[in-house]
């Protein structure tokens, strides 16, 4: 039998062969919370990338923004909590770069929902490459640390 002719399979493959952002392994930081959190992050850069190829209006855009600065912040500050209770040595410089991109997405937002900027393909890329550079990188670092301490 032909699966491929079967319309809702074909979607779900091509809606994730079309995905900006696609979860593997390699981004696991071996704390399944967080690794479930950054998941979720994927996904909403994910649907704004569908809303945007889409050509969905603000309607719909306005709130996923919303949803990722909400979701990121939470994200952040669940991890900002562990390194607080478990000593994390390096949560002072973890902490400034989720800072700064905090204050980048606010920044897209308040110039999207004014009218200044569009999401773009540029927007999405450094949406991507940021979330995946951090996770390969930044937050990697804290993963034996924090799995030492239990965490996991």
């Amino acid at each position: 039998m032909d699966l491929w002719k079967f319309g809702p399979i074909n979607n779900l493959i091509q809606r994730y062969k079309m995905a900006l952002f696609n979860w593997s392994n390699q981004y696991s930081v071996n704390i399944k919370q967080i690794d479930e959190q950054h998941k979720i992050l994927i996904g909403i850069i994910n649907e704004l990338h569908d809303g945007m190829k889409a050509g969905r209006g603000k309607e719909v855009m306005g709130p996923l923004i919303n949803k990722l600065v909400d979701y990121t912040v939470f994200h952040f500050s669940f991890e900002e909590k562990l390194f607080t209770s478990n000593g994390y040595p390096e949560a002072s410089s973890h902490k400034n770069t989720h800072a700064a991109l905090v204050k980048k997405v606010n920044e897209l937002k308040k110039d999207y929902d004014s009218g200044k900027a569009i999401l773009s393909m540029e927007v999405m890329n450094f949406l991507k490459e940021w979330l995946s550079g951090h996770i390969l990188g930044t937050d990697k670092k804290y993963s034996s640390f924090l799995n030492s301490k239990g965490v996991v």
